[in-house]
């Protein structure tokens, strides 16, 4: 078993991380933001799509972790942050300049139209897996 490891340090680079990261799973209650280290983090079962296209019966979820640094706030619409076990689909990682500089806005898209921005200095961020491969039978579809 391989065990993916990426840093994106620009918007090339945060486009790979958001292609593996696509139709990952989680938990509000596996997200931690610690705003006097500036990191934030969340844990997720991501979708192996590279092994998704192998001819074999059942597909691979990873756990994996992605962690972004240099983020100067966090805000959310369309979660009900209350509900911490409700399970969050993560469609896309985008970023939004903010002018010329490096700073900007990290964008988490969901299913169902819910949004986590991060403001943050410049894109900083590390995906890895933190856990074993295990099978699914099913594979995500979208509308």
């Amino acid at each position: 078993m391989t065990e993916l490891k990426l840093l994106a340090l620009d918007t090339d680079d945060l486009g790979i991380v958001s292609a593996h990261m696509q139709d990952a799973v989680f938990k509000l209650s596996d997200v931690q933001w610690s705003a006097s280290e500036k990191i934030f983090s969340l844990a997720a079962n991501r979708f192996d799509w590279e092994k998704a296209g192998e001819k074999k019966k059942g597909f691979e979820r990873h756990r994996a972790a992605l962690v972004l640094k240099r983020v100067e706030a966090v805000r959310s619409t369309g979660i009900d942050r209350n509900r911490k076990d409700d399970v969050l689909s993560l469609l896309a990682v985008r970023f939004t300049p903010k002018g010329e500089g490096p700073d900007g806005t990290v964008e988490l898209m969901l299913s169902g139209g819910g949004t986590i921005a991060l403001d943050v200095e410049c894109i900083e961020v590390a995906l890895a897996d933190i856990g074993g491969a295990w099978e699914t039978a099913t594979r995500p579809r979208h509308p």
